[in-house]
C-alpha cells in the first residue's frame, strides 16, 4: 500500500488540474478572459497549501492525534490568511474585488477544503481502525 501523503498529493493534483480545466472552459464559454484575475497563481498556490497542510498533518499524526482536527482548522485559517496577504491587495488595485476575481480565488480554495476534508476524514477513520 502506498503512503497516504503521496496518494493524497497525486489525487489533489489531478483534482486541481481537472477543476482548473473546467474553470477555464466555463470562462471560455462565457467569453471571459481565461488567465486574468491571477487564476493560475490561485490554483497553484491553493494546491501547494493544501499539500503542505495535509503533509504537516501527516507528519504530526502520531504526536498530536487528538488535536488533528484543530490543526486542520488552523491550516484552513492560514490558507484563508493567504488570500488577505497575497490576493486581496492584487484584487483591490482598482478599488473593487470583482465577481471574477473572487471566483478565481474562492473556487480553488473551496475545492481544496472539500478534498482535504474528505481525504482527512477517510484517513483518520483508517487510522482509528488500525490503532484500535
Amino acid at each position: 500500500m502506498t503512503n497516504p501523503f503521496i496518494r493524497f498529493t497525486l489525487k489533489a493534483s489531478l483534482f486541481y488540474v481537472i477543476a482548473f480545466g473546467l474553470h477555464l472552459a466555463v470562462l471560455s464559454t462565457l467569453n471571459y478572459p481565461l488567465f486574468d484575475n491571477y487564476i493560475l497563481l490561485s490554483y497553484v498556490l491553493n494546491l501547494v497549501l493544501v499539500i503542505v497542510v495535509f503533509g504537516l498533518l501527516y507528519l504530526l499524526r502520531k504526536k498530536y492525534k487528538s488535536q488533528l482536527g484543530f490543526l486542520f482548522l488552523a491550516g484552513s485559517l492560514v490558507k484563508f490568511a493567504v488570500f488577505f496577504i497575497v490576493f486581496q491587495p492584487l484584487f483591490k488595485q482598482d478599488g473593487v474585488v470583482s465577481k471574477l476575481e473572487f471566483a478565481s480565488f474562492f473556487i480553488p480554495y473551496v475545492l481544496g477544503l472539500i478534498i482535504e476534508t474528505i481525504s482527512l476524514s477517510k484517513w483518520l477513520n483508517n487510522l482509528d481502525e488500525t490503532t484500535s
